[in-house]
């Protein structure tokens, strides 16, 4: 993955040089214009300033980048306070020390002095530390996301693999019919066949695919379930021509199918199922239904419903809130209905 441009290491330095040479320049900036220079444009005193400041700036980092993960993330409170007093006082002690070197002229009073270094210090403390817990909460973030990513891919890829198997399952039967019936369909069909399986491991490992291509591998399968039921059940499938180019999601409209042939067929009078397909203004409409016997005790499979559950889970992973699937019964209709957005 590209890493963005405001991640990059010489970015990131850039940034903390830029922050350090505005927060030391403050004092200069604001200085009022009509104050007397001498005192601030003595030689020795500025020393002693950038000197003091490159100070404050080396206990910032060696709070965010050595103290806080080695005491406070340990839960080493304590210890992290007492080392804390003891900077301080070592920060008092090198401010008389560089006060003694570059101002020996003046008088060092103590009082004033630990009150300069206090709010400098305590500044620095709070600074550092929010910088390192802000730092380290993104970084988790992003770890997170990364994770929920890959979790996702790794779902998405099971349970389209779980489709793959259960729509064979229902193929090859159709075949082991056809040949019992020594039908002369058999060798059309096992072409078709073949196009199916060449789709399934060709095209549904992509991401995603033409729409023109899911409707074409949903017209094979139709047309090999013509084949094996012939005039007990009537299909009718209305694909609109799209408005424009859409891709969508492999194998993601096949399992309505196989369910509406799974559970429209059989001992069901007049058997029919109805397929519309639009795709226009970035909305997807999927409407599919099939008559249904409310009184047959049919007793479903281990495998039935394993289609459906899986492309609830799928509609929920790839599209969230921007997909609306409705699966209804009335007037001896099962009506399954599925409204997407292809830019979601």
């Amino acid at each position: 993955m590209k890493q963005q441009w405001y991640a990059k290491k010489w970015v990131i330095i850039a940034m903390h040089i830029a922050a350090w040479t505005l927060l030391f320049s403050l004092p200069f900036l604001l200085r009022p214009s009509y104050e007397t220079k001498h005192e601030h444009d003595d030689s020795y005193s500025l020393i002693k300033y950038i000197i003091t400041a490159a100070l404050w700036a080396g206990y910032f980092y060696l709070n965010a980048y050595l103290l806080m993960p080695k005491f406070i993330y340990k839960k080493k409170y304590w210890e992290f306070a007492l080392i804390q007093v003891v900077i301080f006082v070592i920060q008092i002690v090198f401010d008389w020390i560089l006060f003694e070197t570059f101002l020996a002229a003046r008088t060092y009073e103590l009082k004033p002095a630990i009150l300069f270094v206090f709010f400098p210090f305590l500044f620095i403390l709070a600074t550092s530390t929010a910088y390192r817990m802000i730092r380290d909460k993104i970084k988790y973030d992003h770890i997170l996301q990364q994770k929920e990513k890959e979790n996702l891919t790794t779902e998405l890829s099971f349970l389209r693999s779980q489709v793959s198997p259960h729509f064979m399952f229902n193929v090859l039967n159709n075949m082991v019919a056809l040949a019992r019936k020594k039908s002369d369909v058999l060798e059309p069909s096992l072409i078709k066949l073949s196009a199916l399986m060449r789709y399934m491991l060709y095209e549904a490992d992509e991401e995603k695919v033409p729409l023109e291509k899911e409707i074409e591998y949903l017209q094979s399968y139709i047309d090999l379930q013509q084949q094996r039921f012939g005039n007990h059940v009537t299909v009718q499938f209305n694909a609109s021509t799209p408005d424009k180019h859409y891709d969508i999601e492999p194998m993601l409209l096949i399992p309505f199918v196989e369910n509406a042939f799974k559970h429209g067929t059989g001992l069901i009078e007049e058997a029919k199922i109805v397929i519309e397909l639009k795709a226009n203004n970035n909305q997807l409409l999927f409407k599919v239904q099939n008559k249904y016997n409310p009184t047959s005790s049919e007793v479903k499979d281990k495998t039935s419903g394993i289609g459906l559950n899986n492309v609830e889970r799928r509609l929920k992973l790839l599209y969230g809130h921007f997909q609306h699937l409705s699966i209804q019964q009335q007037d001896g209709w099962f009506v399954v209905t599925l409204q997407l957005n292809f830019h979601a």
